[in-house]
């Protein structure tokens, strides 16, 4: 088999397949003759046939795949005219520091937001498949160790966590997050929206500290004053409850 043939047997595998395909399984449609590296080189001359064509073909952290360009898209949806996904502030905001600061425990998530994480978000996120529980911290309680999956990277079209956008701050992180995720509309959108998340933080935030209390440190705090907990207003004052009858 020349190299044409080779070319046209693997763009045939990749355009044909649900799921990027890693060097190695490429190899298997040769019966493992050509190596790794024969592999790599002619994918990589694919990608160049096809650099002025509307699909491109690009490594992922999963392996290879075919993929609309992004200058597609405004054509494409026109097919399939679908709402851009709806990220929540709470929900990019704990993938950010779960990616940027892997493995994390929940603590770590609410001392950098500074409010209560409710357990619904993480969970969210792990019915999507972008983050998954790898381990447990040997502490008190043995919190579990949250980290990022290769669904993840490959949703945002990413390799590594090395190519994660540089961003020191966590309000910055999220946002660049949600850009990724939106060039990269691969899935549904997390099923709550920003008013439900809200809600839902302050509904897990702890009750506020006493006037006299310190309020307790935290390593960043990018929300702003909508999530911080709320408090029950409209309750009654003890001032205002009717005194008890004499006996």
């Amino acid at each position: 088999m020349n190299s044409a043939e080779a070319k046209h047997v693997l763009e045939a595998a990749l355009m044909c397949s649900p799921q990027p395909l890693p060097v190695r399984d490429l190899r298997v449609l040769f019966d493992d003759v050509l190596a790794a590296d024969t592999v790599k080189s002619l994918l990589a001359e694919l990608q160049d046939e096809w650099t002025q064509r509307g699909l491109e073909l690009v490594s992922v952290s999963s392996g290879w795949r075919f993929q609309s360009r992004p200058a597609m898209r405004p054509f494409l949806d026109r097919l399939h005219p679908e709402k851009p996904p709806r990220y929540t502030r709470a929900a990019l905001e704990t993938l950010a520091i779960i990616a940027y600061r892997q493995p994390a425990t929940r603590g770590d998530m609410e001392d950098i937001r500074g409010v209560s994480i409710n357990a619904l978000v993480l969970k969210q996120l792990e019915e999507r498949g972008w983050v998954e529980v790898i381990g447990h911290r040997e502490t008190v309680g043995r919190p579990a160790l949250f980290a990022t999956t290769r669904q993840f990277l490959d949703d945002l079209g990413l390799e590594s966590l090395d190519q994660l956008p540089v961003a020191d701050d966590p309000t910055q992180r999220a946002e660049l997050l949600a850009s990724l995720a939106s060039a990269h509309p691969t899935q549904a959108a997390l099923p709550i929206d920003a008013e439900d998340a809200s809600v839902a933080d302050n509904a897990s935030a702890p009750e506020a500290p006493a006037a006299d209390a310190a309020p307790p440190a935290v390593e960043a705090s990018p929300i702003s004053p909508v999530d911080a907990p709320s408090t029950d207003e409209d309750a009654p004052s003890a001032a205002s409850q009717p005194a008890d009858p004499p006996p």
